[in-house]
Formats: C-alpha cells, structure tokens, sequence
C-alpha cells in the first residue's frame, strides 16, 4: 500500500518558517519525482516546487522562488520543503504526491497524493 504522509504545518507569523516533511512508504522513492503542491480556500491547487526522480533536479513556482527548498532523502524515504520568509498568501493546506521517472510534476498527473498539511501564515 503507497502512503505518502504530510507533517509539520501549523501556525506561523508573517516573516518565519516551517519545514514539511513527507514520508513514503510502498514505493521505491528513488524512482518518482517528488512534487509538492498547495490549495488555498476557494482557489484551485496550484504546484509549488518539485524535485526529479533522475538528477534531483528542483523547480519552483515563481511565488515561492529564493523563500522555498525542496530537498529528498531517498535513504530515509522522505522529502522536505523547507519555508523560509513566509508569507500570508502562503497560507494553504500543503501536499507532496509522486510521479514515477519524470523530471516534471503535472498538478493532474501525480501517481499518488498525500492528504495534506495546513500552513497558516497569521500575525
């Protein structure tokens, strides 16, 4: 059974940050792209950042360049999203999915979808 599990969100001040992290279990992480995506209320889920399954390449939404890190220890089967300088509009409910052997993570072509980690950005 594929599980991928969010953790870490809560509640943070504009200006901090959070580090989520997603455990996979029943796949070989070495072999999918990782992606992490978020869905704020009322709007449509949108990609943040994504990390390859071959070269560990990453690519970030334009929102969350230079704020964001995506990393992946595949050892440990579990993928990171660090988030640094937050902001209000990053509020959402967080998820990471997996794709199998592509470098690209397509919103509406994830394999498998974790259930989601709430970030709150508030003052």
């Amino acid at each position: 059974q594929v599980q991928l599990v969010e953790s870490g969100g809560g509640l943070v001040q504009p200006g901090g940050s959070l580090r989520l992290s997603c455990l996979v279990s029943g796949i070989k992480l070495d072999y999918y792209a990782i992606g992490w995506f978020r869905q704020a209320p009322g709007k449509e889920r949108e990609g943040v950042s994504c990390i390859s399954s071959s070269d560990g390449r990453t690519t970030y939404a334009d929102s969350v360049q230079g704020r964001f890190t995506v990393l992946r220890d595949n050892g440990k089967n579990m993928v990171f999203l660090q988030m640094n300088n937050l902001k209000p509009e990053d509020t959402a409910v967080y998820y990471c999915a997996a794709v199998m052997f592509r470098t690209e993570c397509p919103t509406y072509g994830m394999d498998f979808w974790g259930e989601g980690t709430l970030v709150t950005v508030s003052s």
